[in-house]
């Protein structure tokens, strides 16, 4: 347990701080022991950044802000311990301000930076931790921590246009399962029930919209919280858990467009993520396998797999190992990864390579959306069109037959 104490010296002064115990009474008693008379001893409460807080947890803009600080005070000439300490008061998320105390607290002890960072792989993925560990243990932590907020704040950049893409056709399908269901459950039933009261005899298809018409409506407070567990439970299981994101995964690599925005992004997170590997300095090998855990594709990252295990480490050149894997990545990746590596800056044109990516993901995302847009239309109004026949028809019927 961590106390924070206020005490008195022997001289009259006061002092302040921080102090671990069991107890409160061993808090008192490492005091008393040092000479100082604690007017105030309470116990610091800790907040664990591994549940969020109110909904808050460590997102992409947090660690763009937090390591863009770091990489600026560091580079002013702040030691380590100093600049979290100031970072830790300025800070007002307190999931940001539990980290940061941590970090303080085992640099304090004598641990590595990377060491807390490690103990959250839920909010710092292993390129994240390997490029802080390689930068603490070469004495290159500034830049470092300058190329991550770089590389972080364009991975912000790629998921903000990929949401914004989506967010109308999300809103349109959203509007127009909504108006269907206030019409087949509200407007439906009522003109149901004139048709069953004149005694005409609607077509088949009718029949059926307005028989679930009037049930939804008599079973409303039933039906409509089902549904509405049924759809949570379908997303908590396609967005949370492996198989569901495996689902995902199979149905969009077999989508024509959606397939090549997903090569894309993952031909794009190979680049920026193997360049930031290597740029700083950790063995090829490793660099390869941490990159092959966060490119996002099967296929990509079994074809590195092999590349580490079955090429480079058995004596291949890089470029040898990715030409056996030709059939996974572009030939024009493959030829300039194999012409850099012979030119000694295999670094820079990975990271041309992440930029190039950038820009065809983004022509991608507007072919998908001019794609999906009139898809979505002719569904709805497939949709609304079958319901307006089902009203229509009959009305026909009805007024033929006076």
């Amino acid at each position: 347990m961590k106390f924070h104490y206020i005490a008195t010296e022997q001289s009259g002064k006061l002092a302040e701080g921080d102090l671990d115990a069991t107890s409160h009474s061993e808090a008192l008693q490492v005091l008393t022991g040092k000479g100082l008379k604690p007017t105030s001893v309470q116990e610091v409460k800790s907040i664990s950044i591994g549940k969020e807080i109110f909904g808050q947890s460590v997102n992409v803009s947090d660690k763009v802000i937090l390591t863009r600080y770091l990489s600026l005070m560091l580079g002013a000439g702040t030691d380590l311990f100093r600049a979290v300490d100031i970072l830790v008061n300025d800070f007002s998320k307190p999931v940001l301000k539990s980290l940061l105390a941590e970090i303080k607290d085992n640099l304090s002890k004598g641990n590595p930076f990377y060491a807390t960072f490690e103990k959250y792989p839920k909010y710092f993925s292993t390129v994240f931790v390997s490029l802080i560990k390689s930068g603490e243990k070469s004495g290159n932590l500034v830049e470092v921590l300058s190329n991550l907020s770089i590389s972080l704040e364009k991975e912000k950049e790629l998921k903000n246009k990929v949401t914004s893409a989506l967010i109308y056709p999300l809103i349109l399908l959203s509007m127009s399962f909504l108006m269907l269901i206030l019409l087949v459950t509200f407007a439906l039933p009522r003109i149901a029930n004139v048709f069953l009261s004149s005694g005409v005899q609607p077509p088949i298809f009718s029949r059926i919209i307005f028989t679930v018409g009037l049930f939804l409506s008599k079973n409303a407070l039933i039906v409509f919280p089902l549904g509405a567990i049924l759809f949570a439970g379908t997303v908590y299981f396609l967005t949370k858990t492996h198989s569901g994101k495996r689902f995902v995964y199979f149905i969009g690599v077999h989508t024509p467009v959606i397939k090549n925005v997903m090569k894309q992004l993952a031909l794009q997170r190979f680049a920026i993520t193997l360049s930031s590997l290597m740029r700083s300095g950790l063995p090829i090998i490793s660099s390869l396998e941490i990159t092959a855990d966060t490119v996002g594709s099967e296929e990509l990252k079994t074809s590195l797999m092999r590349i580490a295990r079955e090429g480079v480490a058995k004596g291949l050149t890089l470029g040898d190992a990715f030409h056996r894997e030709q059939t996974a990545f572009p030939m024009v990746v493959v030829n300039l990864i194999s012409v850099s590596e012979k030119a000694g800056h295999i670094e820079d044109i990975l990271k041309t390579l992440a930029n190039f990516y950038e820009t065809e993901v983004d022509n991608s995302i507007k072919i998908m959306i001019a794609f999906i847009e009139p898809i979505l239309l002719l569904f709805i109004g497939v949709l609304i069109g079958t319901v307006a026949l089902a009203v229509i028809v009959p009305v026909y019927q009805l007024v033929g037959g006076v």
